[in-house]
């Protein structure tokens, strides 16, 4: 397979790139717009093809049931604000099957992919760009100018189940899943670190931050030499994974105010 791969594969504006720096690290660039937003083509032309792509390649580097590997997950390298800036709100909301047929998907698929996972947030990474990097097993943050947080609740958004399940399960405490929902606590590098949500805070910008998360990708990737990574993290992940298969029609903001309204 030739590195660097360009996706979606063809296009003369790719949005995303997957390259393979050594023979155990693998590395997918996000590189859609200025700020990486989520949706569909992202999800579905970048993500997933890049998933099973770098699967694919891993499998197929061995004769065994498994083989030392690591995926680090970085923004645009070009730049030294933007991990994601969450959802792109404009196209997903034409799509009401969205999130059952995306985004759950993609967490889906990242709890059940056999080798170890490094966010390398080198900028703001802001809702669904925070999910993303809590969906990874490990994360590498910039310790310059950069925030994480959840502002479902200031723009009138109620948590998927996935999303609050994967929350509890990466979260440290209540108190900061509390802090991070229903207060859209914006959270500094700095205490994030503190917490043990990142585990790594690089100095450097990108270029920092990279370097970092590929020395942990290269001391991560024998974990997943005997082929059970994978299956491990399905098993401890198990009410995340079960939740991303839940079809559930889900209540908004208006429709709880009308609900109300006519109750009292």
């Amino acid at each position: 397979m030739s590195y660097p791969i360009r996706l979606p594969i063809g296009s003369p504006a790719p949005l995303g790139s997957v390259h393979h720096p050594t023979p155990t690290t693998w590395e997918l660039e996000m590189h859609y717009g200025v700020d990486n937003r989520i949706n569909h083509d992202l999800i579905d032309k970048v993500f997933l093809k890049a998933l099973d792509l770098v699967e694919k390649d891993w499998r197929w580097s061995t004769t065994e049931v498994g083989a030392p590997g690591a995926l680090i997950i970085v923004g645009k390298k070009s730049q030294q604000k933007f991990f994601s800036n969450g959802l792109d709100y404009e196209r997903i909301s034409e799509d009401p099957g969205f999130f059952a047929n995306y985004f759950d998907v993609l967490i889906r698929r990242l709890i059940d992919f056999p080798m170890p996972i490094i966010a390398a947030i080198n900028g703001h990474c802001f809702a669904a760009g925070f999910v993303l990097a809590l969906a990874c097993d490990y994360r590498v943050m910039t310790s310059g100018r950069a925030w994480c947080c959840l502002n479902e609740l200031e723009v009138g958004a109620p948590l998927r189940p996935s999303v609050a399940s994967l929350l509890n399960c990466k979260l440290p405490t209540p108190k900061i899943v509390r802090d991070a929902t229903l207060d859209a606590r914006r959270f500094t590098p700095q205490e994030l670190h503190a917490l043990g949500v990142v585990d790594v805070l690089a100095e450097g910008g990108t270029d920092g931050v990279l370097r970092e998360a590929h020395k942990l990708a290269e001391a991560k990737a024998p974990r997943a030499k005997t082929g059970v990574y994978g299956l491990m993290r399905t098993d401890m992940m198990k009410a995340v994974f079960n939740a991303t298969k839940l079809d559930e029609r889900r209540i908004l903001a208006v429709d709880a105010a009308a609900l109300a309204q006519a109750r009292l």
